[in-house]
């Protein structure tokens, strides 16, 4: 069997690859009845000849192979028929701007498995960028208030070689007093966290947040079981929260009285409250100026996230009092940090995470006969039509 690796052809360019050179020997070295061969790139954070000192074919036609291996989505004229793609496709959630892409892959009977719906049995992820995007937010959220308040001046992530480069800029800086409130308890939100801790600013309980002021910066890390209840007054469930929301409500407001900057990490599911809406960013007492939506869900749980801002320009502000998009640093507004492709700031280091656990999870399965039935749950189409797991996106398909 050969796969490739696939160059990345949507614009903006991405520079991320799922396999660095040193992995792909890894993957060579543990699967000898595999063949590797690369398309060559211009944009990757690799080079052609990277990966020819590893011994790597790279070709300019990768048509032969049986499986291609991209990370965002692959321009429907691209696409080859009869293949087995992997990549982020973005259609899953019925996002209205890839609904002809998944048409595509269902005419030329394409077998599509989306990194995001490689998981375990019960759902969890297996894969992904998510501890990239935290850091990256994190520190954006961080450059945002150095040059809001004129305290600091980080440098954009995507001028750094590396995540030790990323670190030993936030060496340079003195954070202020403040309350920051860090939702969510995945992936996400621990690499937001890791730029917490490597700042050394301390870590408190939820109880201590809502209830004292503190003389140095402080953080606060909070689960949905924090910012939600149940409305009937009962103690809530995480766990049948997550299949069914239905019967709660936002709790997030004593938090928004007691934050500064807020890092929303957290993972939104569909029918979840919000955790603040337009009007409770009216309420006089809400007290966040500072935004890093790192989920970046438009007019969504965060009513201050009115649209995806860019790596070229990634801050804006919200006016609450309009409802209306403003200067970053328009007085009285709340800055907002909500980059939808942070991970492809810091590519090298995202490229070699990912690559540690696809090798980890999906190559196997091709090979052991896909005994965690790995590619079963990820395939959402096949012989030209939606597999059961994903019929719920029959309608979607059909323009209904």
């Amino acid at each position: 069997m050969t796969f490739a690796i696939i160059k990345e052809r949507k614009n903006p360019p991405d520079r991320r690859v799922v396999f660095s050179p040193e992995h792909l020997a890894a993957a060579r070295a543990q699967f000898l009845e595999a063949n590797f061969i690369v398309e060559s790139s211009s944009i990757r954070v690799f080079s052609d000849e990277d990966y020819r000192k590893e011994g790597f074919e790279v070709l300019d036609d990768v048509s032969h192979a049986d499986v291609m291996i991209g990370v965002k989505e692959v321009p429907i004229e691209n696409l080859i028929p009869n293949k087995k793609y992997f990549y982020f496709s973005h259609t899953i959630k019925k996002q209205p701007y890839n609904r002809k892409l998944l048409l595509a892959m269902l005419e030329k009977n394409i077998e599509m498995f989306d990194h995001e719906t490689i998981v375990k049995k019960s759902g969890a992820r297996l894969i992904g960028f998510g501890r990239y995007a935290g850091l990256v937010g994190a520190y954006n959220g961080f450059r945002a208030l150095g040059l809001r308040d004129d305290l600091f001046n980080l440098p954009k992530v995507e001028t750094l070689a590396d995540l030790n480069e990323v670190k030993s800029e936030l060496d340079k800086i003195t954070i202020p007093n403040i309350k920051i409130l860090l939702s969510g308890t995945g992936k996400v939100a621990h690499g937001a966290k890791e730029i917490l801790d490597h700042l050394g600013i301390k870590e408190i309980s939820d109880a201590l947040y809502l209830t004292s002021q503190f003389t140095e910066p402080v953080y606060c890390m909070v689960d949905v079981m924090e910012y939600s209840k149940r409305s009937d007054g009962k103690v809530g469930d995480k766990f049948k929260f997550y299949k069914d929301p239905s019967g709660y409500e936002s709790n997030f407001m004593p938090y928004a009285k007691e934050t500064d900057y807020f890092i929303a990490g957290h993972f939104y599911g569909n029918n979840a409250p919000y955790l603040f809406t337009r009007e409770d960013a009216k309420h006089p007492d809400f007290r966040i100026n500072l935004v890093a939506d790192i989920s970046c869900d438009i007019d969504g749980p965060v009513a201050s996230t009115i649209r995806p801002s860019t790596i070229a320009d990634p801050f804006y502000g919200y006016d609450a009092k309009i409802e209306k998009e403003v200067a970053f640093n328009a007085e009285n507004a709340i800055t907002v940090m909500a980059v939808d492709n942070l991970p492809c700031e810091l590519p090298k280091d995202a490229s070699e995470g990912f690559g540690v656990t696809f090798l980890e999870h999906v190559i196997p399965a091709f090979f052991n006969n896909d005994e965690r039935e790995i590619l079963k749950r990820a395939k959402i189409t096949e012989n030209g039509k939606l597999t059961k797991r994903f019929s719920y996106l029959q309608d979607y398909i059909d323009g209904k």
